[in-house]
């Protein structure tokens, strides 16, 4: 029988899930705002959104283009300046959860969001590392999101943006990162935790109608299967129901700038 949610609306609601009410998120764009975003409009309306910009407290009605979109600041708290940001909030201990996504990931959860190929000669380049590496190190424990693929969870990174474990067991400890790293990978298959001492992904939930071989497949190391491994639970229609919500509202947003952007282009021109 056909599902009636689609692979990335699993992997954002699980996502979601994970955000506990009440706690501090250092949120990046796209996959992890959504996310974020649902989990504010849903189980947990006093949990508090932090971007790289300076907004503490956000509360976008429609999903942010970037970290600079005007959206952030106005439905935010207060807006304070991207270096308070670092050294105050989350330097200072006050970041509860890091919510980042990532272009590929390794065992350890390691992210690249910098180059695709050789640093001197990419195939791809990517947005870059921003405040993703602050982010990784310092934060209370870190939440990945991102679509599962041979391309996306490799045996090597390309190139090391963020650390997640490192090279696994004590690593983070030896050279002195604060917070816990890493705590669950989520994607469009399932949902990957860290093992308790060599912090390799293990994939603990499965989402509904995938099966192991896919997930398999879709892996470029040979993957560890949790002994009480887990269907993911499917989203309630009203999670389902907000999500597609948001979805239309930043759609119909963002026909509407990109529709303006000839009439504000040709008065700057005019002046």
């Amino acid at each position: 029988m056909k599902q009636a949610y689609s692979a990335d609306e699993i992997m954002t609601v699980s996502a979601a899930r994970l955000l506990q009410n009440g706690i501090v998120c250092f949120v990046g764009i796209g996959l992890p705002s959504k996310a974020a975003n649902l989990a504010r409009l849903t189980h947990a309306p006093d949990l508090v959104l932090i971007y790289e910009s300076g907004p503490i407290g956000a509360k976008p009605s429609v999903l942010p283009l970037s970290i600079g979109d005007g959206e952030l600041s106005t439905s935010a708290d207060t807006t304070v300046s991207t270096s308070e940001i670092f050294t105050f909030w989350l330097q200072g201990g006050r970041i509860d959860v890091g919510f980042l996504g990532a272009a590929q990931v390794d065992r350890f959860a390691n992210i690249n969001t910098t180059v695709i190929g050789p640093y001197e000669n990419p195939t791809v380049r990517l947005p870059g590392a921003g405040g993703a590496p602050e982010i990784a190190g310092s934060a209370g424990q870190v939440l990945v999101i991102l679509r599962q693929n041979p391309k996306s969870f490799v045996e090597r990174l390309d190139f090391v943006t963020s650390i997640g474990h490192g090279t696994g067991y004590d690593y983070r400890k030896t050279i002195g990162l604060p917070g816990r790293g890493p705590v669950a990978v989520i994607t469009d298959l399932g949902v990957l935790q860290p093992d308790q001492h060599s912090k390799e992904l293990t994939l603990i939930s499965i989402h509904p109608g995938v099966s192991l071989d896919e997930v398999r497949a879709n892996t470029r190391w040979e993957l560890k299967i949790s002994p009480s491994l887990e269907t993911s639970q499917p989203p309630t229609a009203d999670e389902l129901s907000v999500l597609r919500e948001l979805e239309q509202q930043t759609a119909l947003a963002h026909a509407r700038l990109g529709s303006l952007a000839p009439t504000l282009t040709a008065k700057v021109d005019r002046r």
